[in-house]
């Protein structure tokens, strides 16, 4: 027999089974990487059986990119600084300490990077872990950009574009082992965003113009 979505959600073994598998993952993706978490090692952690596992999880990259998921720490939640360089500046900053102090950030990122893309269950879970690990680093820039002052600035932009120009740097030093981004660094890492910005605008305007 079919169990359905609203079935599964009520049974608490079904809830049970699919917290132990989780806490396995995790349990092996914080001492070894997202590479340890197979289904024959969460199976063997969890004492779940492997045919209980595929009814949650269709693969192990479905099962890893649940339980990255669930590790994530909920976004920065912060009122914007007065001012739009130095709002940019405190939120970059304070995702540059996180970064720095959180090596499961970068596990997602690797992992993410070297995933492939696909239309299946697999790419719907990467999709959803990447789609949530974007909205943490860019909730409190996102205060910043719905300010007036950023939005006569800076016009209409791509704001994901911008968090890459702003983040990709911070996330590239710490994936390379280069030195830890230090407020200074972030400083001229947003003044060179808003320097670029402005130029950019400017030749909107002209071709606009001409």
């Amino acid at each position: 027999m079919t169990t359905g979505a609203d079935d599964t959600e009520a049974d608490p073994r079904t809830t049970r089974s699919r917290r132990r598998l989780l806490d396995a993952a995790a349990t092996l993706l914080e001492s070894g990487g997202p590479e340890a978490v197979t289904i024959e090692a969460v199976t063997r952690l969890s004492k779940v059986a492997r045919t209980t596992l595929y009814r949650h999880f269709a693969s192990a990259r479905q099962l890893r990119a649940a339980t990255l998921e669930r590790l994530l720490p909920p976004a920065i939640e912060t009122a914007p600084p007065a001012g739009l360089r130095e709002g940019l500046i405190t939120s970059l900053v304070r995702q540059a300490a996180i970064i720095d102090e959180a090596p499961l950030h970068m596990s997602i990122l690797a992992w993410l990077a070297t995933a492939d893309r696909d239309s299946g269950a697999d790419g719907a879970a990467a999709n959803s872990l990447r789609a949530r690990l974007i909205e943490q680093y860019r909730a409190p820039f996102d205060r910043v950009l719905e300010t007036a002052e950023a939005q006569a600035r800076l016009g209409d932009f791509d704001r994901t574009r911008a968090l890459a120009q702003l983040l990709g740097p911070v996330v590239f030093a710490k994936l390379v082992g280069l030195e830890t981004t230090t407020p200074q660094d972030c400083a001229r890492l947003v003044d060179d965003f808003l320097t670029a910005r402005d130029a950019e605008r400017e030749r909107e305007r002209r071709s606009s113009a001409s």
